[in-house]
C-alpha cells in the first residue's frame, strides 16, 4: 500500500500541483492577496495588467484629461471603482440640481426687485464631449469665432465634470489676448462689504439679512466696486468704500478667503445675483471692446443674462462617465500626494488608486 501511495504522488504530483499553481494564479488575479508594503485587493492591479495600465508618474504628474482617461482605463471592471464612480454621478446630478435651484430662485428675486428683466433662453451650441478631447472640443468652439484678434466673449456652461475648466484652460492657450472670468470674486467682494457693514452696526447678517440687504444698501454697495484697467489687457476690481480700499488680486486669496466672507457668500448670492450679473456684463463687454477675448464659464441660470452670441454647452450623454472622471480626479490627486518622490511603478500607483476605491467605496 505504501508503495502504491508513493507512485500515485510520483506520477500525478505534477497535475496536482499545476492545477493548485492555476487555482492560486485566479486568486491572484481575483485581488486575495496582501503583500508587504502595499495590498493588491479588489482586483486592481491584474484589471492594470489586463487592460495594459501606462499609468507612470510622469503621467500621473501632469494631472489633466489624459491621466484621468488612463486611471479609468486602468480600473475598469474594478468593483470598488464602480461604487465610487456611480457614488460620485449621483451627488454630481444631485448638487448639480440643487445648485440649478438656488440660482434659479436668486434671479426670480432679482427679476421680482426688477433688477433683471425675464428673457427668453438664448441659442446655444452643444457639444456632446463624448470620445472628444479638450483640445478637440476648444479648436471647435474656436472655428466658430469670425476672428480671434477682434475680441469676444465666450460662454461655457455644462453640468459638473463635462470638462468646462480643462476647456477654458485649452481656449485660453489657443486665442490670443485671452482671460477668464468668474462671478465668484465679484460675490466675494460684496459679501466682503455686506459683512463689514454689518460689523460696523452691530448687525448680524444671517438672522437679519431682510433688513441688511435691502435694495438701497445693495446698490450702494455695488457703487463702490468698480472694475478698472490696470495695465495693458489687464484688468481689475477695485473695492473702496466702508474703510476698505483694495485690488481684488491682491486680497482674492487672503481676506476674500476669510470665514467672515466664506460664510456669508450664500446669503448675499441669493439676494444679488441680478447686480452681480449686470456688473459682470457691464466688465466683460469692456474687455471684448479692448481687443480681449474672455471665457466665462458658468450655469445657464445667470450666464444667460451675459450679451454675447458665442455660447456653448458642454454636454455628455452618458451620465456614468462623469461619475468615473470625478472618481479619477480624486485617485489621481491622492496618488499624487502620496508619490512625490518620482520613483513610483505603475504597480504602486494602482496598488495605491485600489486601496484609496476599497476604502472610499466602504461610504459610497
Amino acid at each position: 500500500l505504501k508503495l502504491q501511495f508513493l507512485y500515485l504522488i510520483v506520477v500525478y504530483s505534477p497535475v496536482i500541483f499545476s492545477t493548485m499553481a492555476a487555482r492560486f494564479g485566479r486568486v491572484l488575479l481575483s485581488g486575495g492577496v496582501c503583500a508587504a508594503g502595499g495590498a493588491v485587493a479588489g482586483g486592481i492591479l491584474s484589471h492594470a495588467q489586463a487592460n495594459e495600465c501606462a499609468m507612470s508618474f510622469a503621467l500621473l504628474a501632469q494631472q489633466n484629461s489624459k491621466t484621468s482617461n488612463e486611471m479609468i482605463r486602468c480600473l475598469k471592471g474594478n468593483k470598488h471603482f464602480d461604487v465610487v464612480s456611480s457614488s460620485e454621478a449621483n451627488m454630481i446630478v444631485t448638487r448639480d440640481q440643487e445648485d440649478e435651484d438656488k440660482l434659479w430662485k436668486g434671479v426670480a428675486i432679482s427679476i421680482s426687485k426688477g433688477v433683471l428683466e425675464r428673457i427668453p433662453p438664448p441659442a446655444v451650441d452643444k457639444i456632446d464631449v463624448l470620445g472628444k478631447t479638450p483640445d478637440e472640443v476648444a479648436r471647435y468652439i474656436v472655428s466658430k469665432l469670425p476672428s480671434t484678434d477682434a475680441g469676444a466673449v465666450v460662454v461655457l456652461q455644462g453640468m459638473s465634470g463635462t470638462g468646462k475648466g480643462t476647456t477654458t484652460s485649452t481656449l485660453l492657450d489657443l486665442l490670443p489676448n485671452s482671460a477668464s472670468w468668474s462671478n465668484g470674486n465679484v460675490f466675494r467682494s460684496l459679501t466682503l462689504l455686506a459683512a463689514t457693514h454689518c460689523e460696523q452696526n452691530g448687525i448680524d447678517l444671517k438672522s437679519q439679512s431682510d433688513k441688511v440687504l435691502t435694495a438701497e444698501n445693495v446698490a450702494q454697495w455695488m457703487s463702490m466696486l468698480s472694475f478698472v484697467k490696470v495695465a495693458d489687457k489687464k484688468y481689475d476690481i477695485v473695492i473702496k468704500g466702508l474703510g476698505i480700499d483694495a485690488k481684488v488680486s491682491e486680497i482674492q486669496n487672503t481676506t476674500l478667503k476669510q470665514p467672515l466672507v466664506a460664510k456669508n457668500i450664500p446669503i448675499v448670492a441669493e439676494q444679488t445675483q441680478g447686480d452681480v450679473v449686470k456688473f459682470a456684463s457691464a466688465a466683460l463687454e469692456q474687455m471684448a471692446a479692448d481687443g480681449m477675448n474672455v471665457v466665462l464659464e458658468g450655469r445657464a441660470a445667470t450666464v444667460q443674462y451675459v450679451p454675447t452670441p458665442y455660447r456653448f454647452e458642454l454636454t455628455l450623454r452618458d451620465t456614468e462617465l462623469l461619475g468615473q472622471r470625478r472618481a479619477a480626479q480624486r485617485l489621481m490627486a491622492e496618488c499624487q500626494q502620496a508619490f512625490k518622490s518620482g520613483d513610483a511603478s505603475t504597480a504602486d500607483i494602482v496598488a495605491k488608486a485600489n486601496a484609496l476605491c476599497a476604502d472610499w467605496a466602504k461610504t459610497a
